[in-house]
C-alpha cells in the first residue's frame, strides 16, 4: 500500500508535461506572468497535485485488491463439472464373448453403411482395397470384419467400390468368403486365380482413384506390405497402376470416427475400467506397510481377466511420497514402487477394450494416516488445479483447429494462470493410441510434425491425458504431480466425458 500511494505522490509531485489534467496546468498557464497571483496558484497546484496522487495511489490499489480478489473468488468459487464417483466394475454388466458378436457387427454394418460412402466421398476415393495375409493383418483390417474373426485367413482381400448413387458395394475376393456384410465377388481357387480375379475386378469396375493402405507417417495407415503391393503393381494393367493413391486420409477419418451407438458402449467401457481402479484403490485390496505397487498391478490385470476384458497395456502402479522430491525437470513425479505407507500418494494407469472399443484412464488415491479421516486441503486443491487443466484444454477443443493450435492455446492460457502443466493428449477408439490429432506429447510440449497439424473433427473421441505440478502445504512446499487421464468425445460443440471424471480423491484407509 505504501508503495502504491509512493508511487502516486512522485507523480503528484516532478513537473508532468502534458499528462496532468489540463484544469491544473490552465490554472498555472494563466497566472505565469503574475507572480503573486503565481505563488498562490504553484501552492493551490501543488496541494492538488498532492490530492490526486492520494487518489491515484488508492485507485492502483483498489485495483490490485480487485484483482486479487477475483482471482481468490475464483479459485473458491470453480467447481469441476462432470464430476462422477464410481465404486466397482459389479456396477456394470460384461457380456459373455457369445453375446458381443451382434451389436459388434450391428455396428459395423451400421459403419459400413452410413460412415463409410461420406467419408470416402471427403477422402476423394473411388475404390478403397484392404489387402493382407494371415499374421500380417492391416491394422485397419479388424475394424472392417465381421465377428468373430481373429486373423486374415491366407490371403483376404476386401474391395469398397463407390457407385453412381454415393454408395458403397462391400466385395471380397478370398479364398474363404466372409458372409455378410460383404458380398462375394471371388472364392476358391489358388492364389494367382485370387490375384488375377481381384485384377479382372478392378478392371471392370474401372475407379478413377484407387486407394491403398501406404503411409509414410501414420502407421496405422501403412497396412499394405511391400509384398502385398509388388504382387498387386504386377497384376494391374500399367493405366490402373497409375491411378493407385495413398488412403491415408480415409483410414485415418475411418479410425478417428465414432458412432452414436459406439458412443454408447464407449461409456460403458469406461466405467468397467474406472471401476477397477475403484476397487483396486480401496482397503480391499491395499493394507498399507503391506501391500506392493506390483500386487495392485496384479489385481488389476487379474480383476478385468476375470471380466473377459482384454488389456491393451500392463497396468502400472507408482506413488510419491513426502520426501522423494521431484525436481523441476523431472517429467514425471510418481516413480515410487514397492511396499505402499500410509501418507503416500498412489497413481495407476490403465487400459482395456471391450466391445472393439478401448480405453485409456488414469486416476490417484491418497492412503490416510492413522490421524486423518480426510484427504489434505493441499491435495483437494492440487486435484482442482489439475480438473482446471482439464477445463482449459477441452474449451480450447473447436472443429477444424489442429492439434499444434490446441496445444498453443492451452499452453498459453495455463501460464497466464499461472498454473504449472504439461499436455499429452491423445485420440482413441479402436486403439489405445488412435490415429487424429496429437495434442502434445510428455517429451515435446511444442509442434508434433504431421500428426500434431491434423485437424480436430466432430465425434471423435480422446484421452484427456496429462498433469499439472504445484507445491504441497502439507509436505513443506514438495511438489506433487497430478497425473490425469480420462476418456471423452467431441461433439463438435463441446467435450463430454464418456463416463465423468475424477474430481474427488480415492481414499484407502
Amino acid at each position: 500500500m505504501l508503495v502504491l500511494i509512493g508511487v502516486g505522490v512522485y507523480y503528484g509531485f516532478i513537473e508532468y508535461d502534458g499528462v496532468l489534467p489540463s484544469i491544473f496546468l490552465t490554472m498555472h498557464t494563466r497566472n505565469k506572468n503574475n507572480n503573486e497571483g503565481l505563488k498562490v496558484k504553484q501552492k493551490t497546484l501543488t496541494k492538488n497535485r498532492f490530492i490526486l496522487a492520494i487518489l491515484l495511489g488508492g485507485t492502483m490499489l483498489t485495483s490490485t485488491a480487485c484483482a486479487a480478489t477475483n482471482q481468490a473468488n475464483y479459485d473458491s468459487e470453480y467447481t469441476p463439472s462432470q464430476g462422477r464417483v464410481i465404486s466397482s466394475a459389479d456396477e456394470f454388466a460384461v457380456l459373455q464373448h457369445r453375446d458381443r458378436i451382434a451389436p459388434e457387427n450391428a455396428m459395423l454394418e451400421q459403419r459400413l453403411h452410413t460412415l463409410l460412402p461420406q467419408l470416402m466421398a471427403e477422402a476423394n476415393l473411388d475404390m478403397w482395397l484392404v489387402i493382407n495375409r494371415e499374421y500380417a493383418e492391416d491394422p485397419v483390417y479388424f475394424s472392417l470384419v465381421p465377428q468373430p474373426t481373429f486373423a486374415a485367413r491366407r490371403t483376404t482381400m476386401l474391395v469398397f467400390n463407390k457407385l453412381a448413387d454415393g454408395s458403397v458395394e462391400r466385395l471380397s475376393v478370398n479364398t474363404y468368403p466372409l458372409g455378410s456384410p460383404y458380398e462375394s465377388a471371388w472364392s476358391g481357387g489358388d492364389l494367382d486365380e485370387q490375384w488375377a480375379a481381384l485384377a479382372a475386378l478392378i478392371v471392370e469396375k474401372n475407379p478413377a482413384r484407387i486407394g491403398i493402405n501406404v503411409s509414410k507417417h501414420w502407421p496405422e495407415a501403412d497396412g499394405l506390405t511391400r509384398g502385398m503391393h509388388d504382387r498387386l503393381t504386377e497384376v494391374l494393367p500399367s493405366a490402373l497402376q497409375n491411378r493407385l493413391v495413398p488412403a491415408e486420409d480415409l483410414v485415418v477419418r475411418w479410425l478417428e470416427t465414432r458412432t452414436e451407438a459406439e458412443l454408447d458402449v464407449f461409456a460403458h467401457a469406461v466405467g468397467l475400467a474406472r471401476g477397477v481402479i475403484a476397487e483396486a484403490f480401496s482397503s480391499r485390496v491395499i493394507t498399507p506397510g503391506a501391500t506392493t505397487t506390483t500386487d495392485v498391478e496384479w489385481f488389476i490385470r487379474q480383476r478385468f481377466e476375470d471380466l473377459s476384458l482384454p488389456i491393451w497395456f500392463m497396468p502400472y502402479v507408482t506413488f510419491q511420497r513426502e520426501g522423494m522430491e521431484c525436481a523441476p525437470e523431472t517429467p514425471f513425479c510418481s516413480s515410487g514402487s514397492g511396499v505402499i505407507q500410509r501418507g503416500d500418494v498412489v497413481h495407476t494407469d490403465v487400459g482395456i477394450c471391450y466391445l472393439k472399443m478401448c480405453t485409456d484412464t488414469q486416476e490417484m488415491a491418497y492412503v490416510l494416516k492413522r490421524d486423518e479421516n480426510d484427504v489434505p486441503q493441499g491435495l483437494k486443491d492440487a486435484l482442482r488445479t489439475g480438473n482446471r487443466w482439464q477445463d482449459i484444454l477441452t474449451d480450447n477443443f473447436v472443429t477444424g483447429r489442429t492439434g499444434n493450435e490446441i496445444l498453443a492455446a492451452t499452453r498459453a492460457e495455463n501460464e497466464r494462470q499461472g498454473i504449472v502443466s504439461s499436455t499429452y493428449t491423445h485420440p482413441i477408439g479402436f486403439f489405445g493410441h488412435a490415429p487424429g490429432p496429437t495434442i502434445g506429447m510428455w517429451d515435446n510440449q511444442g509442434e508434433t510434425a504431421v500428426n500434431g497439424d491434423w485437424p480436430l473433427y466432430p465425434n471423435t473421441a480422446y484421452a484427456i491425458e496429462g498433469n499439472i505440478k504445484q507445491p504441497l502445504p502439507e509436505w513443506g512446499g514438495q511438489t506433487i504431480q497430478i497425473m490425469l487421464e480420462q476418456s471423452a468425445y467431441f461433439d463438435g460443440e463441446r467435450v463430454i466425458y464418456l463416463a465423468g471424471r475424477k474430481t474427488k480423491w480415492h481414499l484407502i484407509r
